[in-house]
């Protein structure tokens, strides 16, 4: 917990980047040239990493001898191809298994990496534990539409929950649309294949029951179509790991396509490249709405505190927006939110199962 003695902490796995640890630094250094703010919670960092390439980013970053930033030495780094269970009890003195480590002891509040996401996941519920109630933590990602933005989760941590990880899900999901899109009470919504009772597969219809058992805690509305996400029916879509990944998957895949589709067909004459520069305006407002460095990070929720995972690839820019993201959810205690709502609705499910099995009974 963040004291005057002990100001919030987020730890940085530096090693995990595929851009190597300079640009990960430099995301940092970002973040501490912004004016103290609420919205940085005067945070402090631990970095973690090791060699002459961290060495070298801290010197060209200006982080050297940062009174906030705090230098943790790892010698060990897990690579993208390890088995993450096999990775995090070999490599325990690795830059994540730290960084995951000072979660655990309270030497950080929070953590953010670059690096494998298996192994992430295993270290984050061996070490850091998930919350009392859930299951398994569940992968979150903001996803932008015309007009804003919703929560998308699972996005590949659970390819197949259970009806009630589901429903512990929504809870989740619904406190981090609270954090970081500013919905005071986010509405949720479950995918499936068609809005009519019935539809889709025997967990979607038991999710779908326990999601109106616990309307209240959260702001359901029931069952949404692929083709209405984009439409901002809900602030967040619940669906299963699997569905999820290939979602996410597919939009990236097509923005890219229309990206260079765009840009192919504007400079193929010279009339439509002086009306790509005449728009040149728009398209800049267009790529900042849906640059995914705003937030940088998806994190891993249900676990006892925020825990992010940012892209292998991300730019400084990512990385300065997944800090941000994680010192929100410290400002707004979203952890301890999540733990009470978590609590009431098992007792609300509990409760509702009992009445079910009486009724059963009487019949």
């Amino acid at each position: 917990m963040a004291t005057a003695e002990h100001p919030p902490t987020i730890a940085v796995d530096a090693m995990g980047s595929d851009r190597g640890p300079a640009e990960v630094l430099q995301g940092v250094a970002e973040v501490l040239r912004e004016p103290d703010d609420p919205g940085l919670c005067s945070c402090h960092f631990r970095v973690i990493g090791g060699g002459p390439e961290l060495d070298e980013g801290l010197i060209e970053a200006g982080l050297r001898d940062h009174p906030r930033v705090a230098v943790v030495h790892a010698e060990e780094v897990i690579g993208m191809d390890e088995k993450p269970l096999v990775s995090i009890k070999k490599k325990r003195n690795s830059s994540m298994v730290q960084a995951l480590s000072m979660v655990r002891d309270g030497t950080a509040d929070a953590l953010l990496s670059c690096g494998n996401t298996g192994s992430l996941m295993a270290g984050g519920t061996l070490l850091v534990r998930r919350l009392s109630g859930v299951d398994r933590p569940a992968l979150a990602t903001i996803i932008p539409t015309r007009s804003s933005r919703f929560i998308l989760l699972d996005a590949g941590a659970n390819p197949e929950p259970t009806a009630l990880q589901m429903s512990q899900n929504a809870i989740l999901g619904s406190n981090y649309a609270r954090v970081v899109l500013g919905r005071a009470n986010p509405s949720v919504g479950l995918l499936t294949i068609g809005t009519e009772e019935g539809k889709g597969s025997a967990r979607v219809q038991e999710a779908h029951r326990r999601l109106k058992q616990i309307d209240g805690i959260i702001d359901y509305r029931g069952l949404i179509e692929g083709f209405q996400v984009f439409e901002d029916p809900v602030d967040v879509v619940v669906c299963d790991g699997f569905t999820g990944n290939v979602v996410l998957k597919v939009c990236e895949s097509l923005f890219k396509m229309l990206v260079g589709y765009l840009k192919d067909e504007l400079s193929a004459t010279w009339p439509r490249r002086l009306g790509a520069l005449l728009s040149m305006g728009a398209f800049k407002e267009i790529r900042k709405e849906l640059d995914p460095a705003q937030y940088g990070g998806a994190p891993l929720l249900g676990l006892q505190a925020p825990i992010l995972k940012a892209h292998g690839s991300s730019d400084r820019h990512s990385i300065a927006g997944a800090l941000n993201v994680a010192a929100a959810a410290l400002r707004a205690d979203m952890t301890e939110r999540m733990r009470a709502e978590i609590a009431e609705g098992l007792k609300r499910t509990a409760q509702d199962s009992t009445v079910s099995e009486k009724e059963l009974a009487r019949s």
